[in-house]
């Protein structure tokens, strides 16, 4: 090997290992605080779970916990329906339109969530459904409903048609071509598109901030009424275990599902 070859080896590992450490050292640091007993993050560390027992002693905080898991469920169910119910509607039939329609899935995801949430609360207002938590469901599930669509869409065109046309030969209706052939392939395409689905409904802070009534806030939207009020480690413990939970569900996920297309 020469030496630039080394050199740019070198130097490409080390570009690697700052763009992990910019990514990954902020969170290391506030899960190792989190562990710390003063609240005014003075080193070197006094190990302590105080703020994790705070944190589940803290009504308001559990509660909006509470409301953005109950509020992600639904969103990644409804929005994984209707997504690749969608999807393969497209997928399966031609119709004027169609690509006009499925250029319209993008502008959603590109447009800025502040501009989004405006809307929705001046469109949910005009036709009476306020706000609340039936009022942050719908702006969720339209929010991940692009997501999904564009994750089953490109699972699907890996999927060949034939397929479905030899199910139908050998005397399957529709359901069963649906249930028995496209579902299983697509299948780790509706998972990452749930995944997606979550995420995006769990993190969001702008809709749910327009939308939310007192007592009825998501996490996000609490944390950043705590912060406001004056930050305490609590916010690092349940952010610890947020994390915690989202690596192991997504370590989960990847033990069952290859979507790279194999089960």
């Amino acid at each position: 090997m020469s030496p630039v070859t080394r050199l740019l080896n070198g130097a490409g590992k080390l570009a690697v290992g700052l763009l992990l450490a910019f990514l990954y050292l902020p969170i290391v640091i506030m899960a190792l605080m989190s562990f710390n007993a003063s609240p005014f993050y003075q080193l070197p560390l006094e190990w302590s779970t105080t703020w994790y027992h705070s944190f589940f002693q803290n009504r308001q905080l559990i509660d909006a916990t509470l409301n953005s898991l109950g509020i992600a469920v639904v969103t990644t169910v409804v929005a994984s329906i209707l997504g690749t119910a969608a999807s393969l509607a497209l997928f399966r039939y031609e119709f004027r339109g169609k690509k006009l329609l499925q250029a319209m899935l993008l502008p959603p995801i590109a447009i800025p969530w502040l501009i989004t949430g405006t809307a929705m609360l001046i469109f949910f207002f005009g036709i009476g459904i306020g706000r609340g938590l039936h009022a942050i469901i719908l702006g969720h599930v339209a929010l991940a409903l692009p997501y999904v669509m564009v994750v089953v869409n490109a699972r699907l065109k890996t999927f060949s048609p034939e397929l479905e046309e030899a199910a139908r030969s050998l005397g399957a209706n529709q359901w069963q071509v649906t249930r028995r052939v496209t579902l299983p392939w697509i299948a780790p395409g509706i998972i990452a598109g749930g995944l997606f689905a979550f995420a995006v409904s769990f993190d969001q802070f702008v809709v749910s901030y327009f939308l939310a009534t007192p007592g009825q806030t998501t996490l996000p939207v609490e944390i950043y009424a705590a912060i406001r009020k004056g930050f305490t480690p609590e916010i690092n413990a349940v952010s610890t275990i947020i994390i915690v939970l989202s690596m192991a569900l997504m370590l989960l996920t990847a033990r069952f599902y290859k979507f790279g297309g194999e089960k």
